[in-house]
């Protein structure tokens, strides 16, 4: 493919008309955005006619069934063409309402009354709002303002969101933020704060959380909120103990339980959800991203009937919430990976890549750990195996754009690159992407003396 005729007039666009969030202005003004022309299955084509395996969800690891599904376009192109928007506070069309019931039979437990947003952050706003008001109108907890994060967390870029988010710029700046907030550390994979074993750390950091209650006050505290694998430094999985001891102080304390599962949702893990892994029932949960699988901006919040049923009057809004052409989008994409057996594919595709990334990159001498869950993995890198010290320079930003020179998008994620790639890869691609990783790891690393 040729380079799109308007290529300089699209880059023109970009950087006279359009902010670039979460990114470097110069290395962006240096390198120039990118803009992608075509795409097919997992595959993307960029304005200068590049085509490369998109590894990586599109970017955000929304996209699980990969581009140019006609399935889910027509369901959204007669959804527009009958009612495409109808409001929202008591104001439903016909997919909503059967977007609410399938959420019903596929979240953990006994969740099953929703609320719709726009996405992510907008769910996690919706959560901690819900929280704090049952907490008060059911009388339990009438002073119950405050909530418990962890490091390195990441939900969301709105103030609320943000409030509880320890990770990525959209943190450094926006001081004060919403007030009674405070973090615990997380349980994190191969190196940790305190230089200890895997476990033991995973059990200080449930035990924090016990602490960190009765430091604030067990009758202020309205909820904890942590997703069930952490995406800082890629693919955090704790250990099955950790989440039964959150769930028992919670319990203990009458603190809501808040998994947000925006980024693990609907089988980026090898199930519909995350919490399915560690027998987890929350008391709200969160989603989107894949809720659609990337082809329409929704997001959604699940709780339990107790809940829901102690709220006269939920004094919160979004305009386009339970959107009719995005729940259409999500009960297509639902269906699809229903009748395909997508979840389980991924489950058993994941785990052949994760074991194939192992072999080729376990023993590296700068790679310290290779892990995940799924169609979701990381290579964790060390520049000192030894102290498990990580690199701090660009190396890994190095391997990333190597893959991409290669075919292959990938991101960096902090000490680790990761993959999320679309539940449709195949194993062949999924190989393709090994093949990849472990040779741009090899060169970058032969080319640096390491």
């Amino acid at each position: 493919m040729s380079a799109t005729p308007n290529t300089d007039e699209l880059t023109r666009l970009a950087f006279e008309n359009c902010i670039f969030p979460v990114a470097d202005q110069r290395v962006v003004r240096e390198q120039g955005p990118t803009i992608y022309v075509a795409a097919d299955g997992i595959a993307l084509t960029d304005n200068h006619g590049v085509t490369r395996l998109d590894m990586m969800g599109s970017h955000t690891r929304a996209n699980s069934l990969g581009y140019g599904n006609r399935e889910i376009a027509t369901a959204v192109f007669e959804q527009m063409s009958a009612v495409h928007y109808i409001g929202t506070t008591s104001h439903f069309a016909e997919p909503t309402l059967r977007l609410a019931g399938k959420l019903a039979e596929l979240a953990p437990g006994r969740l099953k009354r929703s609320a719709f947003t726009s996405g992510g952050s907008e769910s996690v706003e919706t959560a901690l709002k819900l929280a704090k008001q049952y907490q008060r109108e059911s009388g339990r907890k009438p002073r119950a303002y405050k909530t418990i994060s962890r490091w390195n967390a990441y939900h969301g870029a709105s103030m609320g969101a943000l409030s509880v988010t320890d990770w990525l710029a959209v943190r450094d700046v926006f001081e004060p933020r919403v007030p009674g907030h405070s973090f615990i550390p997380n349980p994190t994979r191969y190196r940790n704060p305190f230089g200890m074993p895997e476990d033991e750390y995973a059990e200080l950091c449930a035990t924090y959380l016990e602490r960190e209650i009765q430091l604030q006050g067990p009758e202020s505290v309205s909820a904890f909120i942590g997703e069930p694998v952490m995406q800082a430094h890629g693919v955090q999985v704790p250990p099955q103990r950790y989440w039964d001891r959150v769930r028992e102080i919670c319990d203990k304390y009458g603190v809501l339980l808040i998994v947000d599962e925006v980024i693990t949702g609907f089988g980026r893990t090898g199930t519909w959800f995350a919490s399915e892994h560690f027998g987890l029932e929350p008391d709200i949960m969160t989603m989107a991203k894949a809720l659609s699988a990337g082809y329409g901006p929704i997001g959604a919040v699940i709780t339990r009937d107790e809940i829901a049923d102690a709220i006269p009057l939920f004094r919160h809004v979004h305009t386009f919430a339970g959107h009719a052409s995005m729940a259409a989008a999500a009960n297509t994409a639902i269906h699809i990976k229903q009748r395909d057996g997508l979840v389980e594919a991924g489950k058993r595709n994941g785990a052949r890549f994760g074991a194939e990334l192992t072999a080729a990159l376990g023993n590296h001498r700068i790679v310290g750990q290779v892990r995940g869950l799924g169609m979701w993995w990381c290579v964790d890198f060390a520049a000192d195996k030894a102290t498990k010290a990580a690199f701090t320079d660009d190396t890994v930003v190095a391997i990333v754009r190597r893959m991409s020179d290669h075919g292959i998008l990938a991101s960096a994620i902090g000490t680790a690159l990761e993959m999320a790639p679309p539940l449709i890869a195949t194993p062949e691609q999924l190989a393709q992407a090994v093949d990849v990783c472990a040779r741009s790891v090899e060169e970058v690393a032969r080319e640096r003396g390491l």
